[in-house]
């Protein structure tokens, strides 16, 4: 394009608008999707569907609602294995006690049950914040897990605790064989990866960012916290509950609550520390990594003994995997607080260059 400065024309090139690279990564992005739609299922054998990419999309998902309340508004929360298991216990009860209530709408009840908890427990963040914030939403995995053991409803009077769910099916189609299974979750992550992503551009998200940088300022230009904060717990909420309930119906099949404890919520942070806070992206990242370190380290570790003649037990290989989690966050925070996705967004940019940077 042609401008006129000081008197002469110059040319601004499409990469300087920033149309090439955004083309780029849309176009990356579509052959990935149609890459994990036709060639994963071809490719991948059970164990991999089962253990690795199942578990990977479900947990981005569910890191994927946590990142927009904690990356994008700024809001602390402990409490998302709460969510999820509001999310899948609810979507239960809506299945079991509704006859021939379709999967999809028994998944999206069990989402909206999540958010309004997810809101109720999010009423303090109009008060209070940081750690204390995060003490409070604490309070709600303590609430849950006392209620899924405690209350009999909950679990449909089912004396060990524990809950079951089987023959599941999509518009007749049946959720049976592990390839079924990850084409519902893949598409049911797509689907939330793209409303996520127009939702944070939209004019809540950059309320959301407005909040997250500085609550009193955006007070002053006229975006209410009140309704910052909620939507932001609600939205949240909602994907982790969908989360939840994909967790326990399509991974699991059978739980009990310890599927769903303090651990979960942990887990989670981690994912979005690791991936990058208020990132789309780092959500997914973070997800793979966590999915995929202990599975590579329980491979890794015993051969690297064997290497250098000492046996490694599975007990230390369980300790390292904590080990690397607690250094690579404390490296993560340090180094490059936005995570993965910082270094991802680096790492194109320097391609973009090679080999002749100007």
């Amino acid at each position: 394009m042609l401008y006129r400065e000081n008197g002469q024309f110059k040319t601004t090139y499409a990469s300087d608008l920033q149309i090439f690279p955004i083309a780029q990564d849309r176009i990356v992005i579509g052959l990935l999707l149609a890459f994990a739609v036709a060639g994963v299922p071809l490719l991948a054998d059970e164990y991999l569907l089962r253990a690795i990419l199942i578990p990977f999309l479900i947990l981005a998902l569910a890191a994927l609602g946590l990142n927009i309340l904690v990356g994008y508004c700024g809001q602390i929360s402990l409490g998302t294995g709460a969510f999820m298991a509001v999310g899948a216990y609810a979507a239960y009860n809506l299945q079991a006690r509704i006859d021939g209530l379709p999967l999809i709408l028994a998944l999206l009840g069990g989402g909206i049950c999540s958010t309004m908890v997810g809101v109720l427990f999010g009423i303090p963040s109009l008060r209070i914040k940081g750690l204390y914030l995060a003490v409070a939403t604490l309070a709600a995995q303590f609430f849950v897990d006392w209620a899924a053991l405690r209350l009999k409803w909950v679990t449909n009077d089912s004396s060990s605790g524990s809950v079951s769910v089987a023959d599941l099916s999509f518009f007749g189609m049946p959720i049976e064989t592990p390839v079924q299974k990850y084409l519902f979750c893949l598409v049911i992550v797509a689907v939330f990866a793209l409303l996520a992503k127009n939702l944070v551009r939209s004019h809540i998200g950059r309320e959301w960012m407005a909040i997250r940088d500085m609550d009193v300022a955006a007070a002053v230009i006229g975006i209410r916290p009140v309704y910052a904060k909620l939507t932001a717990f609600a939205v949240s909420s909602f994907i982790v509950g969908v989360a939840g309930a994909l967790w326990a119906f399509v991974h699991l099949g059978s739980w009990e609550p310890a599927a769903f404890n303090i651990d979960r919520s942990f887990q989670l942070l981690f994912m979005v520390i690791i991936g990058g806070l208020g990132s789309i992206m780092g959500s997914f990242f973070g997800a793979a990594f966590i999915v995929v370190l202990p599975i590579a380290l329980d491979l890794f570790l015993p051969w690297l003994g064997e290497l250098f003649g000492f046996t490694v037990s599975t007990a230390t290989v369980s300790h390292a995997v904590f080990m690397i989690f607690g250094a690579l966050i404390v490296f993560f925070l340090i180094v490059e607080p936005h995570g993965m996705a910082r270094l991802w967004s680096t790492a194109k940019e320097k391609l973009r260059l090679w080999p002749f940077p100007h």
